[in-house]
């Protein structure tokens, strides 16, 4: 979850951005729906193909994580499937579903600090020496995300204004392919040293952080109820990907099928998109 969190830094101030302009709702909205779709269906497909590649003879990943590992990858699924359909229940947002949405994340966040215990301690003396370069690079790091996110959103509502692509679109798109690389770019440098269990892990804890936490977010902060019935075929894309991403996962091998299989409906969600609203 730590590297979850870590990589979706750009969707959180992205969202502190957004809600600046209220016109850039439907930015942040799509963008943290869209990153979810962007993570599971475009990043694991390229994993898993790229694991088929360099790993033909693997047997499998899931055989190697713990039994509540897996248990929480499925929580988190459950969790990113059933939150968005909920709220196209709902019809709207307030502040109250936001706070909701942050409380689930706290208490999922309690529970796994509770159940996690240390296996080994690292020397401290080792720790203190590398501190200092370790701070100066979250520091870089963090300064750059922020100067993106800004660039981003302000990017986005210039092009959805002058190309007269609703803005929902945009944040779905463009903006969620932009904020998602950190995981693609963890998730490959992964893969490619055998860790497919760590890439999944940072997947799944990343579309669970986006529509918990930084959801919830986006609808507290927002100065005014959100219409979800824009979002409708995020939504239901979501939710197909989620629910297909949960039958992948109860398989022991990983084929160059399953990342075909994502990739397609990736691109035919883009198809949909730009198709369907412009």
């Amino acid at each position: 979850m730590l590297v979850a969190f870590s990589t979706s830094l750009p969707e959180l101030f992205v969202v502190l951005f957004a809600i600046m302009n209220p016109a850039s709702i439907g930015i942040s909205v799509g963008n943290v729906l869209g990153s979810n779709i962007v993570n599971i269906c475009l990043i694991l497909g390229a994993s898993f193909l790229l694991m088929a590649w360099k790993y033909p003879d693997s047997v499998g990943f899931f055989t190697r994580m713990a039994r509540d590992e897996v248990g929480d990858l499925n929580f988190g699924i459950f969790i990113a499937s059933i939150v968005p359909l909920l709220l196209l229940y709902l019809g709207y947002a307030s502040q109250i579903v936001g706070i909701l949405l942050i409380a689930l994340f706290f208490l999922d966040m309690y529970g796994l600090a509770r159940k996690r215990e240390t296996v080994e301690e690292i020397s401290l003396e080792a720790e203190k020496r590398q501190r200092g370069k370790y701070l100066a690079k979250t520091f870089i790091g963090i300064v750059g995300i922020i100067a993106c996110a800004y660039f981003i959103v302000e990017s986005a509502s210039v092009l959805a204004g002058a190309a007269g692509i609703p803005p929902v679109i945009i944040g779905s798109t463009i903006v969620a392919l932009g904020t998602s690389i950190p995981e693609l770019a963890t998730s490959l440098g992964s893969v490619n040293k055998g860790f497919l269990d760590l890439a999944v892990g940072n997947v799944i804890g990343s579309c669970f952080l986006n529509i918990t936490l930084i959801l919830g977010l986006t609808f507290l902060l927002a100065p005014f109820n959100v219409d979800l019935s824009s979002f409708s075929d995020l939504i239901i894309f979501s939710l197909i990907v989620n629910i297909l991403l949960w039958y992948m996962m109860q398989n022991t091998k990983v084929s160059k099928r399953e990342g075909t299989i994502l990739l397609a409906i990736y691109f035919i969600f883009l198809a949909v998109s730009f198709t369907h609203r412009l």
